[in-house]
């Protein structure tokens, strides 16, 4: 009898190693072909627009040498006069801003750098999107850090992430190292937008937990990259007496549990005195060693700037406030002449229904 080397387990551990190194080299090659595709394109957009200002060609150039271009090489699709209209404007988007914003004056071949990191149209999307250099570079380094695609990038332009982004009113530069402190106001956002949430302006707090956890997956994608969801209403045990927390995560970048506490009201002083309780407790029962101190979030209606800093200070625990904004329900009058949101789910592959495996961890991928 033959030896079966498909069922040596020496064997199988190693085509599961050359299957990783050839995987992992596929990406890399992938990287190194769009990068050097950028350059070209770089460099095209470049020799365009100097033709066209030192010769007399005038517009009339693109168009000519799409054709040119795309019969010399039959098998490249990046030719099309619409395309050379993009590569144009994509080199000219970061040469105009480089006078005038000073993140861009070692430019522009350190903006080459960045933004052949990924897709081209990713690029098109964001220079289509996005009026400045500074916002256009925020999603570039986002799609980077969190392998958007472009969908996601699409959404993620939409809702303004980056007007939102490091805005939640905090204590983190008392509270927490300087490191930390940065990275969480980094991770943070004010308002949070659960448009997807349809709910009325009435919604108790209840009801506002239950419609996230019913929508986990579009929650996630707007709280951020690396929130672990651990569970709703988490149960604490404290001198006899119980306390739940509305929803608790474990954040994989920032190392530390997250409490996030929902209010359907504008924000009063003693939500931060509860939510630092809440905090001391999960240090206590939770916290590993290797744990960064746990950062609690409150989600509130329109909250008071002076009056959120005021009750933050000489709070001992890391605590941000923002606030969350939904869409309405539908007036009764038209409920009739749109779609129901149960057909709406339907028609998507009922992306948003539950999760009947929401007792695991998920972790957000962006």
């Amino acid at each position: 009898m033959s030896y079966r080397l498909s069922a040596d387990s020496q064997y199988k551990k190693w085509v599961v190693e050359l299957k990783s190194k050839i995987g992992a080299a596929q990406i890399k090659a992938a990287m190194t072909v769009n990068r050097q595709l950028l350059e070209l394109y770089w460099q095209l957009g470049s020799d365009i627009y100097e033709k066209q200002q030192k010769s007399n060609w005038g517009d009339g150039l693109i168009e000519q040498l799409s054709k040119d271009l795309s019969t010399a090489f039959p098998n490249m699709k990046g030719f099309s006069r619409a395309n050379l209209f993009f590569i144009k404007k994509w080199y000219l988007f970061y040469k105009d801003h480089e006078i005038v914003e000073q993140v861009v004056r070692q430019l522009p071949e350190k903006v080459k750098q960045v933004v052949a990191q990924i897709p081209w149209g990713h690029n098109i999307l964001i220079i289509n999107k996005c009026p400045t250099i500074s916002e256009a570079l925020f999603y570039v380094r986002e799609t980077i850090k969190n392998n958007w695609s472009r969908a996601i990038l699409a959404v993620q332009i939409e809702s303004k992430l980056y007007q939102r982004s490091g805005k939640t009113i905090n204590n983190f530069d008392v509270t927490l190292a300087g490191p930390q402190a940065d990275l969480a106001k980094e991770t943070l956002k004010n308002p949070y937008n659960f448009d997807f949430l349809m709910l009325g302006k009435d919604a108790r707090e209840r009801d506002l937990e239950q419609a996230l956890i019913d929508h986990i997956q579009n929650f996630i994608l707007e709280l951020g990259q690396g929130f672990a969801f651990l569970g709703k209403q988490y149960p604490l045990h404290v001198g006899g007496d119980d306390f739940y927390l509305d929803l608790l995560f474990y954040h994989t970048r920032l190392r530390c549990y997250v409490i996030i506490e929902l209010k359907a009201t504008e924000f009063k002083p003693e939500y931060a005195g509860k939510l630092n309780f809440y905090l001391n407790v999960v240090n206590r029962q939770l916290k590993h060693v290797q744990d960064q101190p746990s950062i609690g979030i409150l989600l509130c209606k329109t909250p008071s700037k002076i009056i959120v800093e005021y009750s933050l200070e000489n709070i001992a625990g890391p605590l941000g406030i923002a606030e969350y904004q939904i869409m309405q329900c539908v007036p009764e009058d038209l409920k009739g002449e749109l779609p129901s949101i149960e057909e709406l789910e339907e028609e998507l592959g009922d992306y948003a229904s539950k999760d009947p495996k929401m007792g695991k961890t998920k972790v957000a991928r962006g």
